[in-house]
């Protein structure tokens, strides 16, 4: 079933908005570091992968050109919170504010990372947007699970490849570059599979409540 609808629910603004958040907890979480195991990571883990599940959402039940509407809305609200804690960082404190360096090492995103995190999402979100889309013009809707762990597979490896280069490249040696990647992507799609009977939820409850079911048949697909 397919229903052409230029009107936005409140259902629709809502993932929008949790995208939105997801995506400026995560710059505020990476600051902190972890450990699980050998595997390092950041606490940003923990939030992130949240954003892919609602682009599978929203590119599964309004299409690809919803699901892009929503990455570009985030990005150009995660720029303005990175711009925006970044001029604040600039800004002198007060002679009597003694948390500069606490307020630096939460605020203080350096420039090269910024870029790297900024290249990384436009990326991997649309990648991931597209394979799910593409896959179910394939399957003709069949095989969510599939398609859902696939397109994160793919998201979250581009993700990587271009965020930890750009970010980390001849900071970190190669070969722990290498693991890092190989890590995020691993326990970011682990994290999906973990979801994902929430998600396939989430998803039927969608399409009996928005009479939605897009298949992006016939799209051209771009990335504005």
């Amino acid at each position: 079933m397919i229903k052409k609808n230029e009107t936005v629910s409140v259902t629709f603004m809502l993932l929008g908005v949790t995208f939105c958040m997801c995506l400026i907890l995560s710059n505020l979480l990476a600051t902190k570091q972890l450990q699980i195991g050998f595997v390092n990571l950041t606490a940003g883990v923990l939030v992130f992968p949240i954003s892919y599940v609602v682009n599978d959402c929203i590119t599964e039940v309004w299409g690809y050109q919803r699901a892009k509407l929503i990455i570009w809305t985030g990005f150009v609200m995660n720029f303005a919170f990175v711009l925006l804690a970044w001029l604040a960082d600039m800004i002198p404190g007060a002679p009597y504010w003694t948390n500069e360096e606490g307020f630096h090492a939460l605020f203080g995103l350096a420039p090269r990372v910024a870029m790297a995190s900024f290249a990384a999402f436009l990326t991997g979100s649309l990648l991931n947007a597209y394979v799910m889309s593409k896959m179910k013009i394939h399957d003709k809707g069949r095989r969510f699970s599939l398609r859902a762990i696939m397109s994160t597979i793919a998201g979250e490896l581009s993700d990587s490849l271009v965020f930890f280069p750009i970010a980390l490249g001849g900071v970190v040696p190669k070969e722990n570059l290498a693991l890092m990647i190989v890590s995020q992507v691993i326990v970011k799609t682990l994290y999906e599979v973990v979801m994902l009977p929430a998600t396939i939820r989430v998803v039927d409850w969608l399409k009996r409540t928005e009479g939605q079911d897009a298949y992006d048949e016939g799209l051209k697909y771009t990335i504005f």
